[in-house]
């Protein structure tokens, strides 16, 4: 069985990004989009100078492709007859590029008079092509039908979704959907940025997908609306938001696509925020996806940055997918060789990917290790490399490129390098991983055990990070199965607060790591979550006006999930 842990383990190359005169630099690669095309995947995702293919969904190859505009935000990757069709985002000049084989063929470019910014192309099941595409605080998700030959226009655009915040709390412009946050900027109206449309055909039904409130916010998320024509009218779905992760140690899960594997299964891909040297320093997420027996287009996004298993049939996604394996290392006892003053080891193991560990200087043989406290069987390490307020380096100016803000893609600075061990005593250690030597440019390390070990230390020693800066490491995450019990059962009281709030409130659990919240439409139908540790209530902001909604708080730790009762929220 393979399995993955979000955020996605592909090389996200370095940017070097000037605004204002200042140059911020961190690595990058966000508003994912991904398609079968002849037995592979290809992903195309923002700044990442070419796209990534795979033939499982689990071990992805890289390819730089300078015919395409690799400064241009946004790359859509759709299929239309035998082609696959690349298309960006720009202000001034949108072209459109096709190839009968990314990997053999070069692709070829069809202008267009038309400008766009996260454009979407889709061929529906008569042959007919559209554009759907809208990044903005003050327009809409647009659509038009194209020429299926030429992709010129046909007719006029059609305004499909415009934001709705005060009746949809997922679109508040603010972290954790909470206006009182909201960080003011002169630039913006202060309302949802309504961007990343993406269009899915299901037995019927239209299914336009769209991101909101913002890249930067924990809650950027995937809605949805649905029509039986492919420019509408559109109505908002009874499930919303279909892909959001607000809590647990990667946040954020906007700006993404839906596609269907070899099997038969659906799947749907996001931008994941850490954003932290700059809003725009993001990963890639991969969730399972279902149109449940109502039509309701759902995101399996419980316990979403565990380990989760890529199936090779076809699976249920509620019950086929977790694998089961949970987290040993939160807040467990962690020391390194060194430290830089405020960056400390403890920051490695508390479930925060925006919080991080520093080595004190940028000399190789560094280590951090962490003490589980007794012997586990681990089946998988997770090592997550940070970045620091890296120097920018000096760059003639004909080298920078891209019109959303000036910048450079730095794909040459080299891999970093370092080495995973475990060990029972934290005397004789057994090598996980060693990139010593190595080309692979692994910021997102998961390392699976094909036999499961007895362990109780873990240690990850860096040897080179790129730019010579120190080794920084924003969470040594190791997984298994304790040999304790789960916690005790929660029940919650669930209240609303507001016309688009819940406020959510349980008695802790004993032996209780973190809760997983779980809420729905329905008692059946408790499709998102919010995973929470350390904490025992939830201001939930962003659920639907008028709606009725259901809630339950699952337990867990280091031995298992214990399932909560369900409640309505109540007045």
């Amino acid at each position: 069985m393979k399995s993955i842990c979000n955020p996605l383990n592909v090389r996200y190359l370095y940017q070097h990004t000037m605004e204002n005169g200042k140059v911020s630099v961190f690595r990058e690669a966000a508003d994912v989009s991904i398609r079968l095309f002849d037995d592979r995947y290809y992903l195309f995702a923002s700044m990442t100078k070419g796209f990534y293919y795979s033939s499982d969904l689990v071990d992805w190859e890289y390819k730089e492709t300078p015919e395409l505009p690799a400064y241009d935000y946004a790359p859509d990757v759709g299929v239309i007859d035998n082609y696959l069709y690349v298309c960006a985002s720009s202000r001034s000049k949108c072209s459109f590029y096709r190839t009968t084989d990314p990997l053999k063929r070069p692709f070829e470019e069809i202008p267009t008079d038309m400008i766009f910014w996260d454009p979407n192309l889709f061929q529906d099941e008569d042959g007919r092509v559209y554009l759907y595409w809208g990044c903005s605080d003050r327009e809409p998700i647009w659509g038009i039908e194209l020429d299926k030959h030429t992709l010129k226009p046909k007719g006029e655009k059609t305004v499909l979704i415009e934001g709705n915040p005060d009746s949809n709390g997922w679109e508040r412009c603010a972290e954790n959907n909470d206006l009182r946050l909201q960080v003011k900027n002169p630039y913006f109206t202060g309302g949802p940025f309504m961007e990343g449309a993406w269009m899915t055909k299901h037995k019927g039904t239209y299914y336009l997908q769209y991101a909101s409130p913002g890249t930067e916010y924990n809650v950027y998320s995937d809605g949805v609306y649905v029509s039986d024509k492919p420019l509408g009218p559109f109505t908002c779905a009874n499930h919303n938001p279909v892909s959001a992760k607000p809590g647990g140690f990667i946040t954020g899960a906007g700006h993404g696509s839906t596609f269907c594997d070899k099997y038969g299964n659906w799947w749907h891909a996001s931008t994941m925020r850490i954003s932290v040297n700059h809003p725009f320093e993001r990963r890639l997420g991969l969730f399972p996806a279902e149109f449940d027996a109502h039509g309701l287009f759902c995101v399996n996004q419980h316990f979403a940055d565990y380990p989760m298993l890529i199936p090779e049939n076809k699976i249920d996604i509620w019950n086929g997918v977790f694998v089961g394996w949970m987290l040993l290392s939160y807040k467990k006892h962690a020391q390194a060789s060194s430290s830089a003053p405020g960056f400390i080891p403890e920051n490695a193991v508390n479930e925060d990917i925006r919080s991080y560990w520093m080595a004190a200087d940028s000399k190789p043989g560094h280590s951090l290790s962490v003490d589980l406290g007794k012997l586990y069987t681990v089946n998988a390490v997770q090592l997550n490399l940070g970045d620091h307020k890296i120097p920018p380096l000096e760059f003639p100016p004909d080298r920078w490129r891209g019109e959303f803000s000036k910048r450079i893609i730095d794909a040459d600075c080299g891999a970093a390098e370092y080495l995973i061990e475990v060990s029972q005593d934290n005397e004789a250690w057994q090598t996980l991983k060693d990139t010593r030597g190595s080309s692979e440019d692994h910021t997102h390390e998961y390392v699976v055990l094909e036999d499961p070990l007895k362990v109780r230390y873990i240690r990850a020693t860096g040897y080179k990070m790129p730019y010579e800066s120190p080794f920084t490491i924003s969470g040594i995450r190791v997984f298994g199965k304790g040999d304790g019990t789960p916690p005790p059962k929660v029940s919650a009281r669930a209240n609303w607060s507001g016309p688009v709030n819940a406020s959510i409130r349980w008695q802790p659990s004993e032996g209780a790591d973190g809760y997983n919240v779980r809420f729905g439409i329905s008692r059946e139908k408790l499709y998102s979550s919010w995973l929470l540790y350390d904490r025992t209530e939830l201001d939930l902001g962003m659920l639907a006006k008028g709606r009725r909604y259901f809630v339950c708080v699952d337990a867990f730790n280091e031995n298992g999930v214990t399932g909560g009762e369900v409640t309505e929220v109540r007045s």
